[in-house]
Formats: C-alpha cells, sequence, structure tokens
C-alpha cells in the first residue's frame, strides 16, 4: 500500500514574467526559483550565476587573522603542525585541504584522527599526547575542537599552540584556543553560517595561499575536496555552499586527481557526468564507511598516493568496505522491521529499536531508514561491550534532544539536537526509555504523516528538452535545493510492466488529462504499486494494464521529469515519486 501522505503546493508570489524576463528564463524557472526562497531578482541572478569570487571575505570570520598568523609563525620557525581530524567525510576532506594546504605553503603536516568506537569523535587526549610525542608544536583542528574544553586546556598545558577551525554549534563556553574559527560563534560577522567543516577550512587554506603567493591553480585544486565534504556532510545547498558545490563537480567532472578517478572507476561511474547525487550516494558513503568499519588513516592513503595502481588498490579496497556497510545495514534493517512487524512497538509515536549482531557505527544509517518507513522518530541500538549505543533520527515537530533530556537517569550519555541525537544506555534501562518517550510524546497524526512539497502543477505537453535544460541549470540538487517536483492527477496507464534485476522497477506508458503520452517509471516500489490497483480497480483491470490494453487505472503522480538518453536517442520521461489512486 501507497505511503500516506500530504501533498501540499508551494504557493509563494512573485511576479514570474518579470523574473523570467529579467533573467532570461521562463516563468516556470522563475517559480522554482521563488519556490527556494529567493525572494529577489538580484537573489536570483545569484542563484544561477554565481562564482567562488563571490564568496564573502574569508577575513569576516572571527579569528580568521588571528589563525593565519599562527600558522604563519609555525611555519616561519619550521615548527611541525598537527591536524586533529574526524572520521567522517567531512573531517576527513578538512584535513586533505589543510594538509595538502600547508605542505603547499612550506610547512610539515601530520594527521590525527579518533578512533570512532573506542575513541568517538573529536580532538582526545590521547591524540594530545600522541602529538606532543611527536614534536607538534601547533595542534589545528577541522570539523572538531569547538566542544573540546577540556583536550584543548590539556594541550595547552603541554605548551601546545591550538587553533580551532570548526562548524558545529557552539556550547556555552568556548575552549580557550589560540584562535577559534568556526563562524557560528557570537561575534563572527562572516555572513554565510552553513559552511561545513571543509568549507572552513579551504577558507583558511585560501587566505594562506593569498600570503604566500600561491597560484590559483593550487587553490582550485580543492574545489573537489570541499565539494565532496559539503554535499556528504549534507550541509543545505544554498548561498556559498551551492557555489562550492558547483565548482567542485566540474572540477570533478575532469578530475586529475588519479584518488578520486580511482575511487569513481571501481565505482563505475562515469566521470563526465557525476553529480551532487553520486557524491552523497556513491563517493561519500565509501569514505565514510572507512571510519565506520575501519580508521580515516586508509582513505587518506588513497588520497595522497601517486601511484595509480596503488590507488586503485586502495580504492578497491574502500569499495569493498562500503560494500560490506551496505551489507551490514540491509541485514540489520530487515532485522528491525521484522521485529518490528511482530511487536505492538510499530505503533508506537516514537520507535526504539535494538538490533542484534549489527555493528554500531551503521545503526544512525538504519534508524534514517526506519524513520523514512515508518515516518516517526527513531532511535537504533547496537550492542557495545556492556551498553548499548544508540542513535537517533527525528521528524519536524519533534525536537529529539529536548525530548531526551528529561530522561538523563536512564541513560549514560547522551548529546545532539533536534533532528539527530547518540546516546549510550545500560541495556536494562531500554523499556523504561521507551516507554517514558511515548508517554511524554505529543505528535498529532497529522504531524505523524509526511509532507510532500509539490513546486507545480504541470502537464505533460508542457515538457521539452528546452524547459528540462533550463532547470537542470539549478543543481546540484540535495538538501536545502531538491529537486523539483511537478504534479498530476488523472493519469490513464495504457501499459505497464515489471523489469530490473531484482523486479521492483514499473516501466509505464502514460497519458494526462489533456492526452499527452509519456514513458514514466517508478522504482522500488513496483509490487507495492500493483498491490494498490489489484485493491482498487481490480485484478482483471490490473492485469488489462499490464497486457496494454485499455483499463480502468487512473492515478495521481508526483514526478521529475528528465532526458533519457539511450543508444543516441533522446527521449522525455517522467519518473514517478509519489502517487495515490483517484477515488
Amino acid at each position: 500500500m501507497a505511503q500516506k501522505e500530504r501533498w501540499i503546493e508551494y504557493t509563494k508570489r512573485a511576479d514570474f514574467n518579470a523574473w523570467a524576463e529579467a533573467l532570461h528564463i521562463t516563468p516556470l524557472t522563475a517559480r522554482l526559483l521563488r519556490n527556494r526562497d529567493i525572494m529577489t531578482i538580484e537573489e536570483a541572478r545569484a542563484y544561477l550565476y554565481g562564482t567562488m569570487d563571490d564568496l564573502a571575505d574569508p577575513y569576516l570570520m572571527k579569528d580568521m587573522d588571528k589563525g593565519v598568523r599562527l600558522i604563519e609563525q609555525a611555519v616561519s620557525e619550521g615548527a611541525r603542525i598537527g591536524i586533529v581530524s574526524d572520521f567522517d567525510d567531512d573531517g576527513i576532506f578538512a584535513a586533505q585541504i589543510l594538509y595538502e594546504g600547508l605542505l603547499n605553503i612550506g610547512s610539515e603536516a601530520v594527521i590525527y584522527t579518533p578512533d570512532r568506537v573506542s575513541e568517538g569523535y573529536g580532538l582526545n587526549q590521547r591524540i594530545v599526547d600522541e602529538a606532543k610525542k611527536d614534536g607538534i608544536k601547533v595542534l589545528l583542528t577541522c570539523d572538531n575542537g569547538i566542544a573540546a574544553i577540556e583536550e584543548v586546556a590539556y594541550a595547552k598545558s603541554l605548551g601546545m599552540t591550538v587553533i580551532v577551525t570548526d562548524h558545529h554549534e557552539v556550547q556555552l563556553t568556548l575552549p580557550e584556543a589560540d584562535a577559534v574559527i568556526d563562524p557560528k560563534q557570537k561575534g563572527c560577522r562572516y555572513p554565510f553560517k552553513g559552511l561545513c567543516g571543509a568549507g572552513v577550512a579551504f577558507r583558511m587554506i585560501q587566505v594562506l595561499y593569498s600570503h604566500y603567493g600561491i597560484p590559483a591553480e593550487k587553490e582550485e585544486e580543492l574545489y573537489e575536496y570541499a565539494a565532496i565534504a559539503t554535499v556528504a556532510d549534507v550541509m543545505e545547498l544554498k548561498g556559498e555552499n551551492r557555489i562550492i558545490v558547483k565548482a567542485g563537480l566540474e572540477r570533478l567532472r575532469h578530475t586529475e586527481k588519479i584518488s578520486l578517478k580511482a575511487i569513481m572507476e571501481v565505482c563505475s561511474l562515469e566521470m563526465q557526468k557525476v553529480s551532487a547525487y553520486h557524491i552523497g550516494f556513491v563517493i561519500g558513503p565509501c569514505f565514510n564507511a572507512v571510519g565506520r568499519l575501519r580508521t580515516a588513516e586508509l582513505a587518506f592513503d588513497l588520497l595522497r598516493t601517486k601511484d595509480q595502481v596503488t590507488a586503485i588498490e586502495l580504492a578497491r579496497e574502500i569499495h569493498e568496505l562500503n560494500e560490506e556497510r551496505k551489507k551490514q545495514t540491509e541485514e540489520g534493517y530487515q532485522f528491525a522491521v521484522d521485529e518490528l512487524e511482530r511487536s505492538e512497538a510499530k505503533n508506537d509515536r516514537v520507535i526504539l529499536s535494538y538490533i542484534e549482531g549489527v555493528h554500531e557505527s551503521v545503526v544512525g544509517i538504519i534508524a534514517g531508514r526506519l524513520k523514512e518507513k515508518y515516518y516517526r522518530p527513531v532511535i537504533a541500538f547496537a550492542k557495545s561491550g556492556e551498553y548499548l549505543k544508540g542513535s537517533g533520527r527525528s521528524i519536524a515537530g519533534y525536537h529529539m534532544l529536548k525530548e531526551l533530556l528529561p530522561y538523563g537517569d536512564l541513560m549514560e550519555r547522551f548529546g545532539g539536537h533536534a533532528m539527530a541525537a547518540g546516546l549510550t544506555i545500560r541495556p536494562e534501562n531500554l523499556e523504561e526509555l521507551r516507554k517514558r518517550l511515548n508517554e511524554a510524546c505529543t505528535l498529532t497524526e497529522k504531524e505523524l504523516t509526511p509532507v510532500v512539497h509539490i513546486d507545480a502543477r504541470v502537464p505533460l505537453s508542457y515538457l521539452s528538452e528546452a524547459v528540462i535544460r533550463e532547470y537542470e541549470a539549478l543543481e546540484p540538487f540535495g538538501t536545502g535545493n531538491p529537486r523539483p517536483l511537478f504534479a498530476r492527477a488523472h493519469f490513464k496507464i495504457h501499459q505497464m510492466r515489471i523489469i530490473g534485476k531484482n523486479r521492483n522497477v514499473l516501466r509505464m506508458v502514460v497519458s494526462d488529462e489533456a492526452g499527452t503520452r509519456m514513458e514514466a517509471m517508478l522504482f522500488n516500489e513496483a509490487e507495492d504499486f500493483l498491490k494498490l490497483m489489484r485493491e482498487t480497480y481490480g485484478e482483471a483491470e490490473t492485469e488489462k494494464a499490464l497486457r496494454g490494453t485499455p483499463n480502468a487505472l487512473d492515478c495521481a503522480f508526483t514526478y521529475y521529469p528528465e532526458i533519457n538518453e539511450y543508444r543516441g536517442m533522446k527521449t522525455l520521461r517522467i519518473t514517478v515519486q509519489s502517487y495515490c489512486v483517484i477515488e
């Protein structure tokens, strides 16, 4: 059965004809821009045509001048700099940006990363001690450090200079570092607050390159790293993030980096057509899997190698780790679904799921998938020594961290924000936490119904290659900048058949009320769709559609159009995202 949804069409207003004339676009594209909270023609022009030259002055970041001076002093004294990274995509690529940048200005740099399972996130005492033993004079954090109050103080007590670069929310107290560079800190005049850790690191290296007279081509070599981190860390693709990702994707499609070529080759990606989607669902997960199942060192080995054969070997190893991560995730997800479907817990408004045998590093991914399936807050747990480690994913209207706060007595530790949280509990407290969270939950049925936002009700006759090419100028699509989604009622289905290796894709020929015919694809839900058709219109009418004969099937679709290229031929088709029957 199709998941119940609320389809809501945007009703944001503007003079779309004036926008279209000023920007040389169609009124539909102007409407799409307004739906993405673009308020003026000037903002729309920046959105469509902004370049790296339009990024704000990096010196507007609080302590940027101080941090840069400290690095320059370290370089002049020949002091070694220790880069303290994290184990996820953002940490990996932020560290690589700093590593290459520091090498290019003549510094010797060493990267340190925490172990995800035994140490957790960010700077820790073991890293400080190791850096001290290695003769490191300056510690430079990236994608972490803003919450490392005690660790920074410890490093300072050992005589180290500490520079924090981060993008996470600032807590009540800042670490007493020699410089703290985070756009979210109070008093920072940098206008764009949505950079990832790699974005902040990139801006620092830009300043250093300018001071040392490093050619622009060297700066451009870092675009791919910043783009991958931005997408993989699920930053909103607005403002400066959008500019960085556009520039990085353009370079990635023609990259000379053997590491990135290797990972795209082993993942069977066509380099010239790589998109933000491929970063988010193919490239990013590969690098992320290294930190989840191993240590980030393997990722750095790939990014640093200059040998093509070695790059392919390392890329294959990383790809295999990601395949193992996917296998563990799928098995854990299926286990959780089976357990929930056999119990009353599937009716809970807050789902807590303990998953036997799964690695603790993948429970966050599983929680996200369970949230999508059941559309309610989910916390998934795995065994970790004598404790259970949980990772939560939430929905709009449920601030997960605030909802957990009253039950600190049941948790060994916890943290997070509105949409996600991490926690550690004793196994005997799991059921009590589930009970208390559900008793306190005030989510209504309306809030537990997912919302699908529709850009416009567009007839098939309006679609053309030119129209689709134009709205592709809104790419890269992703968080904060979704792919345009259209809707139409009363699609007739002239024929349909199940295709694909897993028999989960439905290929259809449909027409809308005006009679325009077009191919339509429905991915991953073929059996669910056919079940709905049989329940609504009966077996006989559904079979007629499968045979390609006249039938009574009548559906509403949300969809996006695309140009399908096959053997040199271009045809228009739509991909169905959501569906319902017309009653």
